[in-house]
């Protein structure tokens, strides 16, 4: 059995999904559970991108003791110093440097010739050998690049130091056979190839990343790139769970062993999805909601007499309970705390404080509180921002009839804890609501998008609201949680407005570090 290890880019590429907007405590949080899921790395950001990203990765690399974490640089000095200040701290610090080498991408990006890209290469992998004891080279668009090309630059960065050659099919475009064949090619071409591990990183651009990376797989790669719920730029990256159970169900086609912890890949799922405040498709393979589900008569009576006939993973493979309403109002601190912990939330004793009134509350109004909806609890909680200036929403009420103008009040506590109170109208309730909120915030605010969901079924459900908007020229997203579907607007439009004052509170404090 060959072991494989797991490349989590969810945090850097994933990141990069349009809309997707994390501020340093919801990375945190995401880093300590692909931790729990059992990454072998995980790459924490592009720490030259910005500020905040750089403060994120170094949060991370202080953080996360299990699993190596990296950053991305491009082949130039001041990213990779950049980075290793980010990431000199971490147990195990690797750095993820790339160039482009297709030559679509070097006439037209870089305007570099081949022999240019080749020094260039050569130059930064040797600077950052310096500093790092690990170094991946990424040659971008590989699977659009010449092969021989290929061979003679990767000969070279693994002499000057890489310990991982990288050949991502970064726009999508290979086949399964292609892409395999390329490996098997710099396998047998590249004289020093046994110096270096082989990784693949594919994009989903024609929905042939996961079957490119198991065909990469099987032509010689021991560590595969991808992310959770195949998030990242245009159609995404390879899913992560798909490729884990794929090697998993098919051991007699694919004998090959991750590290990965199966049972934590629902909750790894729901996790980045209410983060980023993408919904995980119903037909999505492995974690989407239609996955054990079966409408068809032939197929339930299937299943009913053996799971197998129409069941090729079991819903508890990865972490899927169907027993789990577990809590009431007469459930004591103790069990909550077992509870919590069981699922994997480790909260400081103010915060364990904090969701147990929150739970206590809720269940004066559900009769039963379910996994799904502690998770909701505990994920507000963990990544709430403390010792930061910000909105606070006092009261609201909303007055709607079918004959008359919708009409909001509000009352908010302002940065500077002044409280203020006006009232406005609207088209409808949430447009009235929002409307009264942006009168009483200073900030230039302008909504783009607005998405409600419930947190599991019934008519006592959790609302969630999810938007995203513009606060004086920032893209930042913001998510709230009630059972009233306009407490939950509220709670989402504030949470997004300050999350420019967390940023700017962190800036602050990580400056003056």
């Amino acid at each position: 059995m060959v072991h494989v290890n797991i490349f989590d880019t969810t945090l850097r590429d994933g990141e990069q999904s349009p809309g997707v907007n994390l501020n340093q405590l919801e990375k945190l949080e995401i880093a300590r559970q692909l931790e729990r899921f059992g990454v072998d790395i995980m790459e924490a950001g592009f720490p030259a991108s910005s500020q905040g990203d750089f403060e994120a990765v170094r949060a991370i690399a202080r953080t996360i003791k299990n699993s190596s974490v990296t950053g991305l640089a491009r082949a130039t000095k001041s990213d990779i110093d950049i980075a290793w200040d980010a990431l000199k701290d971490a147990a195990e610090p690797r750095l993820h440097v790339f160039i482009a080498t297709s030559p679509i991408h070097m006439q037209y990006k870089l305007m570099k010739t081949p022999d240019e890209v080749m020094q260039t290469a050569v130059d930064m992998v040797s600077y950052a050998k310096q500093r790092f004891p690990h170094i991946e080279w990424s040659a971008e668009d590989a699977s659009r690049s010449d092969l021989d090309f290929l061979v003679q630059i990767i000969t070279k960065v693994i002499d000057a130091g890489a310990t991982v050659i990288n050949l991502p099919d970064t726009v999508g475009y290979t086949t399964p056979e292609e892409y395999g064949r390329m490996f098997r090619y710099i396998r047998e071409n590249v004289p020093n190839i046994h110096k270096a591990a082989l990784s693949c990183h594919c994009h989903d651009d024609l929905g042939m990343a996961v079957a490119n990376s198991l065909a990469a797989i099987e032509n010689g790669v021991t560590q595969v790139e991808g992310t959770i719920n195949g998030i990242g730029e245009r159609a995404g990256n390879a899913s992560l769970e798909e490729i884990a159970v794929a090697l998993n169900i098919r051991k007699d086609r694919y004998p090959y062993t991750t590290n990965l912890v199966l049972k934590e890949i629902k909750r790894t799922s729901d996790l980045i999805s209410r983060f980023t405040g993408m919904k995980v498709p119903g037909n999505k393979a492995v974690v989407g909601k239609n996955a054990f589900a079966h409408e068809s008569g032939i197929h339930q009576d299937g299943v009913l007499k053996n799971a197998l006939t129409y069941e090729i993973i079991t819903p508890e493979m990865v972490g899927v309970q169907s027993n789990d309403l577990v809590l009431g109002k007469h459930s004591g601190r103790h069990a909550f705390k077992d509870k919590i912990e069981q699922i994997g939330f480790d909260l400081s004793p103010e915060k364990l404080n904090e969701a147990f009134t929150a739970f206590k509350q809720l269940t004066d109004r559900k009769k039963e509180v379910t996994d799904e909806d502690l998770f909701t609890i505990l994920i507000d909680i963990q990544t709430a921002a403390v010792d930061v200036k910000k909105y606070e929403l006092v009261a609201f009420q909303v007055q709607y009839a079918s004959a008359n103008l919708p009409t909001a009040t509000v009352a908010l506590t302002t940065p500077e804890g002044i409280k203020v109170e006006t009232a406005r109208t609207g088209n409808g309730s949430v447009e009235a609501l929002y409307n009264t909120l942006e009168a009483l915030i200073k900030e230039e605010i302008f909504l783009t998008d607005f998405n409600l969901s419930s947190v599991g079924s019934g008519r006592d459900a959790l609302a969630e609201v999810h938007v995203k908007m513009t606060v004086n020229g920032t893209k930042v997203s913001g998510r709230g949680s009630a059972q009233d579907v306009l407490e939950a607007a509220a709670k989402a439009f504030i949470n997004a407005v300050n999350r420019v004052f967390f940023n700017q509170t962190i800036a602050v404090k990580e400056s003056a570090l």
